[in-house]
């Protein structure tokens, strides 16, 4: 911050680009990544890309009964879909493994290295050190439905 309290627009423009760059690196990597998921003790696996997309299956013969068609296909169509299922749940928490520092970085835990601290400033209502709002005593506020939300009076 500058004196007099005003934000430094080039330290402000330099840290948004750091972030960006920090959050293409993160997508990138999350693209690349694979993430299995199994179902059926391992008769289908599911493997997704760090972004959720379906990038392989893979269907067991033990899993194929050829004396009930009807009763096999149903079966592996569920354990494709649990298979599938758990393996986006491990893409989600690798998603969020990976995008938590860049949350942190945006007033989430901590703020960026060089970072001003925003909630400190007016403007930015909601963050620690903001204004709340109005106050309550205030006269401009003044709103019967708001002392009385179930509409009672």
């Amino acid at each position: 911050m500058e004196p007099g309290g005003q934000l430094d627009m080039q330290q402000l423009l330099q840290a948004a680009a750091a972030m960006q760059s920090q959050l293409v690196t993160a997508q990138q990597e999350l693209a690349e990544a694979e993430v299995e998921g199994t179902a059926g003790g391992g008769l289908v696996t599911a493997t997704v890309n760090g972004q959720g997309e379906l990038v392989d299956l893979t269907i067991s013969a033990a899993a194929i009964d050829g004396g009930d068609p009807q009763e096999t296909a149903e079966t592996i169509a569920d354990l494709v879909l649990a298979a599938y299922r758990d393996a986006l749940r491990g893409a989600d928490e690798l998603q969020q493994e990976t995008m938590a520092p860049l949350a942190a970085g945006l007033g989430g835990g901590g703020g960026m290295p060089g970072m001003p601290d925003l909630g400190a400033f007016p403007g930015f209502p909601g963050l620690p050190g903001a204004p709340a709002g109005p106050s309550p005593d205030d006269p401009a506020t003044d709103d019967p439905a708001r002392d009385d939300p179930a509409g009672e009076n």
